[in-house]
């Protein structure tokens, strides 16, 4: 049994080490060169008395970065990721909530470093290198240490502006990764294009399977995904086979007819999550890959990434407005649909999407209060203690028992005296063959839905088809038209980026 992510490195590095683990556009690490790289970090850390702490990770998104985050692990501590892309408010107030006594960066962050009001010390990843390695430091730190123990700290938006730094241990990210493995077929076959960022959990599912398996895994520039055409080029000079996106990172493809001129023709394996997939976008992506899976996936970062995978069968016709469910849980987790009253929710009923299992990360870093908010005893349980996570998402269970993730309980407004999901509005307005991505906000002072639209139609016009597809009640009271729509650094609609240009115009 593994209880920690550093023996798939230990075993891996035996069978290929010569295999390209991890590359960009300037760069390509061995699994040899994670080993060694990451062996000198976890010395130098080591020597330097840094031991079962945060240590702070400023570098761009590289092979580098991630050779980093296995020094780190190595030297006992744990990693807390943080970019350029950040604004600088949300690095001070990550770094004061972690106090960090390391940081770590390269030389492309080394000038954004020396900007920030950071006391600890900052170390060179390339003078680092020149550690030689001490194995027998490095085992007896392997020696003492456990499943338990802290691998690294994400940091998400939290509702009052203040981020909160998720934590999570070997053992949940080890039994994902074993799940989410299993689920997809990964091997060491698998070619992995990594969309998201580094600092997000989204990168949990190419970056330990990688090593796990001897896979490879590119990281895909970020500036491709406003070019969609380059980005399937990118995909077939590289031979993908395998991508895990967030969905606004696929429908960027698909919605500007980008398979009318070229398809990716490696792709087999296509898994998406944290945004619903506009049934019109998911029809063209099955159209161009007939014979690939399609598996969505739900989870949040509080429970170690996904929770959840339905398989969409190749011969399963959607209507119009069905929703692509969430499927089941993992192997290992446990999905409670709990109601207001702490029930659990019949079939059929709505309920709130609570987490159970190893699957369960260890709270909100240096955050008690918040942590108790979320991470709660299980309502289902009196007899002993059991934590279980609450996500703040509204789900239901269908006729065949899979999941539907019906709403956010924040993205639920009362309009008019109705109860609205502004998902369902979105759902409506993307099913106009014009329409390439929408998002809705909710004015709560005036009263009025908001909606912003990219496409080659009219706001008018948008109003009169929306009239012949939705009650009075859900009819947006304010349609805008834009050229692009604003993504978050991890590619998914930034809503509260539209809010803003809306109390701002």
């Amino acid at each position: 049994m593994r209880t920690n992510v550093l023996e798939d490195l230990d075993e891996i590095v035996k069978k290929v080490p010569d295999k390209i683990a991890f590359a960009d556009d300037h760069t390509s690490y061995s699994f040899k060169d994670i080993y060694e790289h990451s062996g000198s970090i976890a010395t130098k850390l080591a020597e330097d008395g840094f031991y079962k702490e945060p240590v702070l990770i400023f570098m761009k998104k590289s092979p580098e970065e991630i050779a980093s985050f296995f020094g780190v692990i190595r030297s006992g501590c744990y990693y807390v990721p943080i970019d350029e892309e950040m604004p600088v408010t949300r690095i001070s107030l990550i770094i004061e909530n972690c106090k960090a006594r390391a940081m770590i960066i390269d030389e492309s962050t080394k000038e954004a470093a020396g900007r920030l009001a950071y006391e600890g010390r900052i170390y060179s990843y390339e003078e680092m290198l020149g550690t030689s390695v001490n194995l027998k430091t490095l085992t007896s730190i392997r020696e003492k240490a456990i499943d338990t123990d802290p691998i690294y700290i994400v940091f998400t938006s939290g509702s009052t502006g203040v981020p909160k730094g998720v934590c999570a241990c070997h053992r949940s990210v080890l039994d994902y990764i074993e799940q989410l493995s299993d689920v997809l077929g990964f091997n060491e076959d698998t070619v992995f294009g990594n969309q998201s960022p580094l600092y997000f959990d989204a990168c949990l599912k190419e970056v330990y399977p990688t090593i796990r398996y001897g896979a490879t895994t590119y990281l895909i520039p970020h500036e491709l995904f406003t070019f969609p055409k380059k980005i399937v080029e990118y995909l077939n000079d590289k031979k993908i086979n395998t991508i895990c996106w967030v969905v606004s990172a696929l429908t960027i493809i698909s919605s500007f007819k980008t398979f009318d001129s070229i398809k990716p023709e490696y792709l087999h394996t296509i898994a998406f999550g944290s945004e619903v997939f506009p049934i019109k976008q998911y029809r063209l992506w099955r159209a161009a890959l007939p014979d690939a899976t399609f598996t969505n996936l739900y989870g949040p970062t509080e429970g170690t990434g996904m929770s959840c995978y339905y398989r969409v069968a190749k011969d399963h016709v959607f209507e119009d407005h069905d929703v692509i469910p969430i499927g089941r849980p993992f192997k290992n987790t446990e999905v409670m649909l709990i109601k207001p009253d702490n029930t659990l929710a019949r079939d059929g009923e709505e309920g709130e999407i609570t987490l159970r299992g190893t699957c369960v990360t260890l709270g909100y870093y240096n955050n008690p209060e918040k942590t108790k908010e979320a991470f709660v005893q299980n309502p289902l349980n009196t007899a002993y203690p059991e934590i279980v996570y609450k996500t703040g998402d509204i789900g239901k269970r269908d006729a065949d028992g899979n999941l539907i993730f019906v709403s956010r309980k924040d993205y639920q407004i009362k309009h008019m005296g109705h109860r609205i999901e502004l998902g369902e509005i979105e759902s409506n307005v993307n099913l106009l063959e014009e329409i390439k991505m929408s998002g809705c906000i909710y004015d709560d002072q005036k009263g009025k839905i908001v909606l912003y639209y990219v496409g080659d139609i009219s706001a008018g016009e948008v109003t009169g088809r929306l009239k012949e597809m939705l009650p009075r009640y859900m009819l947006p009271n304010k349609i805008r038209q834009l050229n692009e729509m604003p993504f978050t650094a991890n590619g998914k609609i930034d809503r509260k980026q539209l809010k803003n240009m809306y109390l701002n115009a």
